[in-house]
């Protein structure tokens, strides 16, 4: 039993504003209600009519037919809602499912409408999905709380869909149809003025009939919530995350260091750390969840890939499509190679992709050789259907297989579109097109990655400094508290007059940088508030004389070059503290070059994050370069992460970190912003 219950799976049902007039929404969800098993209660206070079976009231209705609707469909304009929905809710009725438009996304009276109504949420107790939604489906049930036609034909199964919209909810359990996928539950949110994402996740949760589910995103305003929900289902089944808004910089792209990356960015950030699988659009949403509905792998940092073709081209796609996005198609030992070629003609390739050539008989035996290879955790298959040379249904269902078995068949229409649908009904994954096919894989892949890194998401990390106290912070108090968390920072002097200056030079030895320290200041190359380089008095002299007066000087020792990166963590107004790590310079900020974490976050996660860089190559070795310390890296990230744990800090950004000869970091410039005191109460996603 979860909260939910009463809505998706009622007793009973009462419809407001049930009509017997065609073409009205009303008569359209009655009629669609049709095939519930149970009461459905027809409620018109306006034209009341007990011959035909319609009651003024739910009160009524409720004992003309014996027993209390669980939920209400709620077919009747804004503006009346609320006042109905009390009712309901006075008859006992514990769940609403409110169709009308016209409430908070359409501003004026509409604002007015859903206050009351979640004023009648906040003193009744009853829940509410909507408004502004098409509403839900649950084929098991044979319930079907929609308007839209053909909602009713949709088959079982066990896939469920999250949609933040109702007409998304629709498309991809019609898009499931056609696919050969039935539907366990379907929900279109709406505007969520009750029921969130997170209480529908937490909902499929605990039903064990369910094997997949599809999440479609538009906004993430629950934050945590939405990721920790996501984060509990997928400990127990795959969740394949669509996210809305790529274009959509956000507030996080108002930050200093949250210029770096859009809200979309985060919540796709969020969603894959919590262990969903992303895809780009509903295509590939609707292949990766038919894959993962009827296959799922072990726990695998990255599986390998063995590919069996019967046709060279396709095959060559599907193979190009997987390294392309970093999937592993490992060559086969020997054993394998020997025993393929006793199978296969002389002219065919035999080292995955492995080519057969053409279909025949003998593919069984291949399929099945490379299925056992040592590095082969999935076994993709690419065919033509030839039914003059193989029967290859029978070949696949056939074959005893080592691992799992992903298949895709091209042929004539109507004939491939059955044989996917029969190899499906089998358990085989089955896509038309190599894209699909790959598509497929990856998501399995994919999955069997975010079910490693939920294993390994044990959160440690150094211990909080104390903060200063709230109001600027300057750069050498910043990197005070970096260096109380065990980050690198150089050999520096804080100078209030130019005799001090002197002092510092020769005490540190040249080079040296001298800045202004002012903590108002955050980008003091602007205002030529840096000189570098300095060796001598008289440099040091010359670079005062160009410098803008300030309250106070640094000097620091200059590190030695190399590589730099970008290190940064704020507060995400929704998501709450978020980490950043990119190349330094401007490819983080042009060519958005940069990786994502919520804090706190586990060592392996930090450890990841380098890898994701498009100019990873730079810090990993490349051209004789000195590799950085993937330990002190991890560790700085970390170290950052941890300052999250204050709710007095706000953003810090480390920008330049320089990898030194050794591999070490250093942290060149620091940033510290802390928050007002007022803002410091509130959910901590704040």
């Amino acid at each position: 039993m979860t909260a939910l219950d009463a809505l998706f799976a009622p007793r009973a049902i009462a419809v407001l504003g049930a009509s017997a007039t065609p073409g009205k929404l009303g008569a359209a969800m009655t009629d669609s209600l049709a095939s519930f098993p149970g009461p459905v209660m027809k409620v018109n206070a306006g034209r009341p009519d007990s011959g035909l079976g319609f009651f003024p009231t739910i009160a009524e209705a409720a004992a003309a037919h014996g027993i209390t609707p669980d939920l209400v469909v709620s077919c009747i304009p804004a503006a009346v809602t609320a006042d109905a929905l009390r009712e309901a809710a006075a008859a006992g009725a514990r769940a609403a499912l409110v169709c009308a438009g016209g409430f908070a996304e359409s501003g004026g009276d509409g604002a007015l409408y859903h206050q009351a109504l979640a004023e009648v949420v906040r003193d009744t107790g009853i829940r509410v999905l909507g408004p502004n939604t098409s509403g839900f489906l649950a084929p098991h049930q044979r319930l079907t709380a929609s308007f839209v036609p053909g909602a009713a034909d949709l088959e079982p199964g066990p896939v469920a869909v999250v949609a933040a919209s109702g007409g998304v909810n629709h498309a991809l359990a019609f898009a499931l149809a056609e696919a050969g996928v039935g539907l366990r539950l379907g929900v279109g949110l709406g505007n969520s003025l009750d029921i969130t994402q997170a209480d529908v996740l937490n909902h499929l949760a605990e039903d064990d009939a369910v094997r997949a589910v599809a999440l479609h995103v538009e906004t993430a305003a629950e934050g945590r919530r939405l990721a920790e929900a996501v984060r509990r289902l997928a400990d127990r089944v795959p969740v394949v995350a669509l996210v809305v808004g790529r274009s959509d910089i956000g507030d996080f792209a108002r930050s200093h260091t949250g210029a770096l990356a859009t809200s979309w960015r985060v919540t796709r950030t969020a969603l894959r750390q919590a262990g969903a699988v992303l895809v780009d659009d509903e295509r590939d949403l609707v292949d990766a969840v038919t894959a993962l509905s009827r296959v799922r792998l072990p726990a695998n940092p990255r599986p390998g890939i063995g590919l069996v073709t019967a046709q060279a081209g396709p095959g060559l796609l599907l193979t190009d499509d997987l390294r392309s996005h970093g999937i592993q198609v490992p060559p086969l030992v020997e054993r394998t190679v020997k025993e393929l070629r006793e199978l296969l003609p002389a002219l065919t390739y035999l080292n995955n992709p492995v080519d057969t050539g053409r279909p025949s008989p003998a593919l069984t035996q291949v399929v099945e050789r490379v299925s056992e290879d040592p590095g082969v955790d999935v076994t993709a298959v690419y065919g033509l259907l030839e039914p003059t040379a193989v029967d290859l249904p029978a070949v696949l269902t056939a074959a005893r297989i080592a691992t799992p078995l992903v298949a895709v068949v091209g042929g004539p229409v109507e004939q491939a579109r059955r044989t996917r649908r029969q190899l499906g009904e089998a358990g085989i994954p089955c896509a038309a097109t190599p894209a699909s096919g790959s598509v497929m894989v990856r998501a399995l892949v994919e999955d069997a990655g975010a079910r490693t890194r939920l294993e390994a998401a044990d959160v440690t990390g150094p211990g909080t400094p104390t903060l200063p106290l709230p109001g600027p912070v300057d750069e050498h108090t910043a990197k005070g508290v970096l260096a109380d968390l065990g980050i690198r920072t150089p050999a520096r002097r804080v100078c209030a007059e130019p005799a001090a200056v002197h002092t510092a030079l020769d005490e540190l030895g040249g080079p040296v940088v001298v800045k202004i320290l002012d903590a108002e200041i955050l980008h003091k190359t602007e205002v030529g508030g840096v000189q570098v380089g300095i060796r001598t008095h008289q440099e040091l002299d010359d670079a005062l004389a160009r410098m803008p007066t300030s309250p106070a000087l640094l000097v620091e020792q200059m590190a030695p070059a190399g590589p730099e990166l970008i290190v940064g963590v704020r507060r995400d107004p929704v998501f709450g503290p978020v980490l950043a790590l990119g190349a330094g310079g401007t490819a983080a900020e042009i060519l958005g070059d940069v990786s994502l974490r919520l804090a706190p976050l586990s060592a392996h996660e930090a450890d990841t994050m380098l890898d994701e860089l498009a100019t990873r190559e730079m810090f990993l070795g490349a051209r004789n370069a000195t590799p950085v310390d993937r330990a002190r890296l991890t560790h700085v990230l970390l170290a950052l992460s941890s300052l999250a744990a204050d709710k007095t800090m706000a953003e810090c950004e480390i920008n330049p970190l320089r990898v030194l000869p050794d591999g070490d970091v250093v942290a060149l410039d620091a940033v510290l912003l802390l928050r007002d005191s007022r803002d410091q109460g509130g959910s901590d996603d704040a």
